[in-house]
């Protein structure tokens, strides 16, 4: 807990003592390169990479070069049955040929004939080759393969993973925004409304204004108060949700402070700091969607499995060659009279078991190809649709500044007239109102502006180098 305290202060603190006041602005840049860096959901997605490396170094571990010893021996009241000793070194390889080289030495008085041998023991060389079955692709070249794709399909799935993190990040620094620019309204015209008061207080005192007039004003006064209240509470509710995102090293939450306030002035850093800064819509490639490229990943492995089982409706051919001889330091010494090999041969009947497997085979990979189909439209059209808003909001956001300059208009004049005693109260405080109501609704629509570019920052799954 005094750890976690200590970094609070070093994180909050420490920049005040640059500062002229007690304010400390959280930008957004910093604020998303401290989710990217920190965030345990962030962290989460860079494992997927380990877990791909590691099925990558399982699947090519069956290629590794293999030792076996077969040691075996009986003995009993004074006999010696048998003595048994057989080591093989395998080097597996591609294409289902494996390499073998074998040292047997046997002794005792009761082994099989066929396990004679010469005193020094004997040595063989030979190979091992499926003709049929395991011929073009098997088990090992398979899962090699998959690994292959999968550790690809894992980098696309990180980026998805931190592209996500990101996105509701970015949405709660915006709402988090909108809940303290609509505070500072509350407060600013809070004042106004006190001010107002009290000058008409003044002015009833010496009879210039009705005394009904001040209780009009002192409502103005509590209606403020009480919606600077409610926006209060709303904006310490936004910032206890953006700390959800502060994170630092060692998995150590953060907590907003209430002298943290955000830059209100970032239309300009969206872009860059999400890196959709001049990304027109014709410029967008679908093929290198993150998601797509998973999903494509995904079908290359099915279409590997297909194969497998394609080729599990061949018969199984194996041969084995082995030559022998009790002198390998002599190169001359392996001919062809001496050896040791087989045929194997192993075919179902029905093939049940194999055609089965190669239907389920085929349906997967079938499905996956469906899903990447729908999912390119989806990922299409939700562009589209994000451009089409992007521009909306673009013209909304001229609309909404008009009409707020031109309640402000409405009510500087209105407050002119009443100076000069032709105007009333309930005109002030009804057109205060509207502007208020103006004001709110723009920092709504700039919030729907920021989360559209936020959405199409989601929607292209852009993972942030610059973070």
């Amino acid at each position: 807990m005094r750890k976690y305290f200590t970094y609070m202060f070093l994180f909050f603190l420490v920049p005040l003592l640059g500062q002229e006041n007690d304010s400390v602005m959280l930008k957004f840049n910093e604020y998303l390169g401290y989710v990217k860096k920190y965030h345990p959901i962030a962290k989460q997605a860079e494992l997927t990479l380990g877990t791909g490396q590691a099925n990558l170094l399982k699947a090519r571990g069956a290629f590794d070069p293999k030792v076996e010893v077969d040691y075996d021996r009986k003995q009993f009241k004074g006999t010696e049955y048998w003595d048994r000793l057989n080591a093989t070194f395998k080097i597996p390889t591609w294409y289902g040929i494996e390499l073998k080289g074998n040292f047997e030495q046997n002794d005792g008085d009761f082994l099989n004939i066929s396990e004679t041998l010469p005193d020094d023991g004997l040595y063989s060389a030979g190979v091992s080759v499926s003709l049929g079955r395991g011929s073009w692709i098997n088990e090992r070249m398979a899962t090699l393969k998959r690994a292959k794709f999968f550790r690809e399909q894992t980098k696309a799935d990180r980026d998805l993973l931190v592209n996500q993190i990101l996105f509701e990040a970015s949405l709660a620094y915006f709402d988090w925004v909108q809940a303290y620019k609509d505070s500072k309204v509350f407060f600013n015209f809070l004042d106004n409304a006190q001010i107002r008061f009290e000058g008409v207080k003044k002015s009833a005192t010496v009879g210039e204004f009705a005394a009904i007039d001040t209780v009009e004003a002192k409502i103005a006064v509590q209606n403020r108060a009480l919606d600077l209240e409610r926006a209060r509470v709303r904006l310490r509710n936004k910032s206890l949700e953006l700390s959800n995102y502060l994170w630092l090293g060692d998995n150590i939450p953060l907590e907003l402070q209430p002298n943290v306030i955000p830059d209100v002035e970032i239309a300009s850093d969206i872009d860059t700091t999400l890196e959709i800064f001049g990304k027109p819509l014709d410029s967008f490639a679908l093929e290198n969607h993150p998601k797509l490229k998973s999903l494509g990943f995904k079908i290359d492995g099915l279409r590997v499995d297909k194969r497998l089982k394609t080729n599990r409706l061949l018969p199984r051919i194996d041969l084995e060659y082995n030559f022998l001889t009790e002198t390998p330091d002599f190169i001359n010494s392996f001919v062809t009279e001496q050896y040791k090999g087989g045929v194997t041969f192993q075919l179902p009947l029905f093939l049940r078991k194999e055609r089965g497997d190669l239907r389920l085979a085929k349906l997967k990979l079938r499905d996956a190809e469906f899903e990447l189909d729908n999912a390119e439209i989806q990922v299409r059209n939700k562009i589209l649709a994000i451009y089409n808003e992007l521009e909306s909001f673009e013209t909304q956001n001229i609309l909404i500044s008009d009409i707020v300059s031109s309640y402000n208009t409405m009510l500087s004049a209105e407050e002119r007239k009443f100076s000069f005693g032709e105007s009333s109260l309930f005109l002030i405080n009804s057109r205060e109102s509207k502007l208020i109501d103006a004001v709110l609704k723009q920092n709504l629509v700039e919030n729907k502006y920021y989360t559209a570019k936020a959405k199409l920052f989601n929607s292209l799954a852009v993972n942030p180098e610059n973070l």
